[in-house]
């Protein structure tokens, strides 16, 4: 029996490593796919610490690294990006385990994940010429830089990339100044999606999943929106810092309505009891429509005031 359970041990790990090093490839080679695969990386590493505990939890990330490693030329941003992933799967499950609310379950998994990332990246940042704005500036603009490459294998007409070239300083240097805010909403919706993900995953496997009742009733803190309102009024003061925090809170803000828009759009899904297949599609066009988009942080923002799913409305 221990030969048998080692062997699918060693099955379960190769497998998760093997997952996890092609998802992140496509993460780098395609922006479009890997934003589909970035949201299922950390799944191999809180697979494996679910069903095989704590140590083999660990060992799947670290192999990954190591496989990775030479393939990104050494230790990077990339890799520290990667490890970031991996990284979030695995304190996610430990949260898990302590059975906590789904509010501070998010919360703790970015805030740990977003603690242990500034620290490395600060680590990395003293091993180069560059300090840390400097080493951030320049990751952003080799993004900006691929992302016109992009559009022009895509056969985006040049009259149109043009005005995005001439423009590209300027929008570095507005997201250079709301990486705070970036950093902190991919955080959140990253521990999000890999809870929701991780819910059929570890079930249909008979693994411990919390209870964390109807997730499409979640709502935020009323109170919260004092908060928009607070950095909205910091929008019209004319002092370049105050704007700076302004734009960085609505930006977090947006990602946790959005949240609750989303709990929207599902609770109407399951209503009305919408195809998967149909769901699939139109949850895919609200993460690639950037207008869709915030029409889905709309909802969760006026849900306040106009109840879209009459919740505590008791019907005669």
């Amino acid at each position: 029996m221990a030969l048998i359970g080692s062997v699918e041990t060693l099955k379960d790990l190769a497998i998760g490593v093997v997952i996890t090093s092609v998802l992140f490839a496509i993460t780098l080679q395609s922006p479009v796919l890997g934003f589909f695969c970035t949201v299922i990386i950390p799944l191999p590493t809180m697979f494996c610490r679910a069903k095989h505990g704590r140590t083999i939890g660990m060992v799947v990330p670290a192999i990954a690294l190591l496989a990775l490693a030479p393939l990104l030329g050494g230790i990077s941003i990339d890799l520290l990006y990667f490890f970031e992933l991996v990284f979030c799967g695995f304190v996610l499950y430990e949260l898990f385990v302590l059975r906590l609310s789904v509010e501070k379950t998010v919360a703790l998994t970015s805030a740990v994940t977003l603690a242990v990332g500034l620290f490395i990246v600060l680590v990395y940042s003293t091993t180069t010429a560059a300090g840390l704005g400097q080493l951030v500036s320049d990751y952003v603009r080799r993004n900006l830089e691929a992302s016109l490459r992009l559009y022009v294998s895509m056969g985006v007409p040049a009259d149109t990339i043009r005005p995005i070239e001439e423009a590209l300083d300027g929008i570095q240097y507005v997201l250079v100044r709301i990486v705070p805010a970036l950093s902190v909403s991919a955080a959140l919706f990253l521990s999000w999606t890999s809870l929701l993900l991780a819910r059929p995953l570890l079930r249909g496997y008979r693994l411990f999943y919390p209870d964390f009742g109807r997730l499409n009733l979640w709502k935020a803190p009323e109170p919260l929106v004092w908060s928009v309102i607070g950095c909205g009024l910091m929008l019209i003061i004319p002092e370049h810092t105050v704007k700076l925090f302004g734009i960085n809170g609505l930006l977090i803000l947006m990602t946790i309505y959005f949240f609750q828009g989303i709990a929207i759009i599902s609770f109407y899904f399951e209503k009305k009891h919408f195809p998967r297949l149909l769901r699939i599609v139109l949850y895919s066009l609200i993460a690639l429509q950037q207008i869709v988009l915030l029409i889905v942080v709309g909802l969760g923002f006026f849900d306040m005031w106009l109840n879209f799913r009459k919740l505590g409305v008791e019907k005669n």
